[in-house]
């Protein structure tokens, strides 16, 4: 079991990798006013890197980033349902 793991370990950090481009990437497009953060495109860059980082953490565990990721996930799901029920930005 341990050496199938091992096996999964490069691909877990690639999947990790683009899941932290995604949240870091989203952050620094929202600090340099490209995004709004109540936008579609924010939440769902957040939403989905995060949950490439819980896929890599299903092989390289980590409690804290594990944490991290479930609570990143419950408020990029906040709002999306914020933006569906029409609490839009004026502008993207």
């Amino acid at each position: 079991m341990q050496d199938m793991l091992a096996s999964l370990a490069p691909m877990a950090d690639i999947i990790g990798m683009l899941g932290t481009s995604l949240v870091v990437g989203a952050f620094f497009l929202l600090q340099i006013g490209r995004l709004d953060a109540r936008s579609l495109t924010y939440n769902l860059m957040n939403l989905s890197g995060a949950i490439l980082l819980l896929i890599s953490l299903c092989i390289n565990f980590n409690l804290a980033s594990f944490v991290i990721e479930v609570f990143w996930i419950v408020a990029s799901l906040v709002g999306l349902v914020r933006w569906l029920m029409g609490s839009r930005p004026q502008t993207v």
